[in-house]
């Protein structure tokens, strides 16, 4: 008998079950295979806009992403330095080899967790809660909690041109039993679709004619304790080409032979990663797009072709691919293909993301809709945390959307389903200024130390930093600076706007392209502590009034979510609720009113009237 059972090696799959095993409870790990555990089976980076900050916040919760891409990386940026800190993010190539065996390393390392190559094919369900899982041997595991986390394996199909066969990611095995026990438990299944592009060998691809794309030399990190990372000098180089008018000639003759095009897939794709039919198809007025060349492993004579997912036949493939600048006289070591798979509609979980339908079953990754390591990850993590909160009678771990990116992406998901493979996007979250890559310890450290997966030291360290950034701000207020002719010939040198008043040095860094080397050149004070405390400062001052009115509206918000619904509620009964907006409600059946409000073709005047509806039944109660 185990406390949590997670089925799934994948990015979801490995997040929750050492989630699950950190805070003590015995844990299985059913996977297909360990030696692909957590593997990166399409693009080999990690991050990017929104999901570097969700690595970030899986971090800040004592989940273990950050800390292997951080030991595994091959190059590193920061990506939209240009524009403000809300949509700044790191994105990191992994090596893809090196970060498998790092999280194989984690899992046997981790007291408590079983690990069992298998597959599970049904459920064990008694008296509507979930207890075990049978698997194709017809053995049975028992536990407290499972948490289904099976990727893009659930009855999935690989589809290369005209063909199709019966597969997971990279030809391993698929499961299909698990479809039809779902289904028999009630559940709605999807059917979505996603694609790899094909890979090249390294020693035949000609990087003259392409344009390197180096990582930063800044000593970047995602995990908030990482010491140090591999320097520039070591970092390998990622390189970017274009497609042709070949390439766009050759995909427009042969698209009668795409899997997509030809009638075969049934999933719906990625609407922000898709193919390169679909891109020709969809723009063409477009001359060309841009291809990325990404080095996979050290170990791997590999390069990934970013950007030119397709699912044409192979002997199409060697002509596509050489028909881009550099890839000439390419070798393609790994062919694309498309893969469609089974889903559930997310809309069918909780906040929590236990099942609604059945008790002690949770479901975290792609098999909730989404696409995505980081996004899994996530989802993964907080599985695995509220099985053991679960299991201890504990309140679950519930993120708000002004709290972090994983409240958006699981709100999102539960509320508004999908349609199409699910990603995280930085538009998604309506509180981005708050949800930034500098304050994610800031924003989230407090609950994973509160539940267990951080250490007393690391939660220590982390409230030192914080009275750091507090001190470095009330020390800037304490500076004054007056209009001295020196003070603006030093502006007016560097082409920056002089002062014409005293102010202070809190104001002072307010103003545009100012930050604290002006402030020490002008006031010769000095500022020992780190480049992170000073960033992390100087956004919190430059920002200010932009972050208040954003927490404003974000305790608004908080109001309205905690205004809860019951679970019972009859939304029949209610008068006057608009038609649509009634089946919309039963269908989701959201747990707050600030989530019934985000619910599309529930309209305002259906929220006041659910509101004037929970207060008469709360007053009806205390007359009873």
């Amino acid at each position: 008998m185990y406390d949590i059972i997670v089925l799934g090696g994948g990015h979801a799959g490995v997040e929750a079950a050492l989630a699950g095993a950190r805070l003590g409870n015995k844990t299985l790990m059913i996977l297909g295979n360990l030696s692909r555990v957590a593997h990166l089976s399409c693009n080999p980076s990690i991050g990017g806009p929104a999901k570097g900050i969700i690595v970030r916040e899986i971090d800040a919760l004592g989940g273990q992403m950050a800390r292997t891409v951080d030991q595994t990386l091959l190059q590193i940026k920061m990506v939209n330095v240009s524009k403000g800190p809300a949509v700044r993010a790191l994105r990191a190539q992994a090596d893809k080899v090196a970060y498998s065996e790092r999280m194989k390393k984690a899992i046997l390392n981790t007291p408590g967790l079983d690990y069992l190559e298998a597959y599970v094919v049904d459920l064990i369900v008694e008296n509507g809660a979930a207890r075990g899982v049978v698997l194709e041997n017809g053995e049975k595991y028992y536990a407290k909690a499972i948490i289904i986390s099976s990727g893009t394996y659930m009855s999935s199909k690989i589809l290369v041109g005209q063909t199709v066969r019966e597969a997971g990611p990279d030809d391993e095995k698929t499961t299909t039993g698990l479809s039809e026990a779902l289904r028999g438990l009630g559940f709605k299944l999807l059917r979505l679709k996603t694609g790899t592009p094909p890979r090249v060998k390294r020693s035949s691809v000609d990087f003259s004619k392409m344009q390197p794309q180096e990582g930063d030399r800044h000593p970047y990190s995602f995990g908030h304790e990482t010491a140090e990372t591999l320097p520039f000098e070591k970092q390998e180089k990622c390189y970017l080409t274009y497609t042709t008018e070949e390439t766009h000639r050759i995909i427009r003759e042969n698209l009668h032979l795409s899997s997509m095009y030809s009638g075969l897939v049934e999933g719906v794709g990625p609407r922000y990663c898709p193919s390169i039919e679909d891109k020709i198809v969809r723009f063409a007025d477009k001359s060309r797009h841009q291809i990325f060349l990404e080095p996979e492993s050290l170990s791997l004579d590999e390069m990934y072709i970013q950007g030119l997912s397709t699912s044409l036949p192979a002997e199409v493939q060697e002509v596509l691919v050489r028909s881009v600048p550099g890839l000439e006289n390419a070798e393609i070591s790994r062919y694309a293909y498309a893969i469609e798979y089974d889903a559930i509609d997310p809309r069918q979980l909780k906040t929590s993301l236990e099942s609604k339908l059945v008790k002690n079953l949770f479901f975290a990754g792609q098999v909730n809709g989404t696409s995505g390591y980081e996004e899994a990850a996530c989802q993964g993590l907080i599985a695995g945390i509220n099985a053991n909160q679960l299991i201890k009678n504990k309140p679950p771990l519930v993120l708000r959307r002004d709290e972090a990116y994983i409240g958006v992406l699981i709100d999102d998901l539960i509320t508004k389903g999908v349609k199409d493979p699910y990603r995280l996007l930085t538009s998604r979250a309506e509180f981005r200024l708050l949800l930034r890559h500098d304050n994610a310890e800031a924003r989230l450290i407090k609950y994973g130390y509160e539940i267990g997966l951080v250490s007393e030291r690391r939660y220590q360290e982390y409230l030192k930093k914080k009275e750091a950034v507090e001190t470095l701000i009330a020390k800037t207020k304490e500076i004054k600076i007056g209009p001295k002719p020196e003070v603006n010939e030093y502006l007016l040198s560097s082409g920056k706007m002089p002062i014409n008043k005293s102010v202070t040095g809190y104001e002072f860094l307010k103003r545009p392209h100012i930050g604290f080397e002006e402030l020490e050149a002008i006031t010769g004070a000095g500022f020992p502590e780190t480049q992170n405390i000073k960033e992390h400062a100087l956004i919190e001052i430059k920002y200010s009034g932009y972050i208040e009115k954003e927490y404003k509206e974000a305790k608004r918000l908080a109001r309205m979510e905690s205004k809860k619904i019951p679970v019972d509620i009859d939304y029949d009964a209610i008068p006057n609720l608009a038609s649509e907006a009634r089946d919309k409600l039963k269908q989701v059946r959201p747990e707050t009113v600030s989530q019934a409000s985000r619910i599309s073709g529930v309209n305002p005047s259906d929220i006041a009237v659910l509101l004037v509806w929970l207060e008469y039944k709360k007053n009806d109660v205390k007359r009873v």
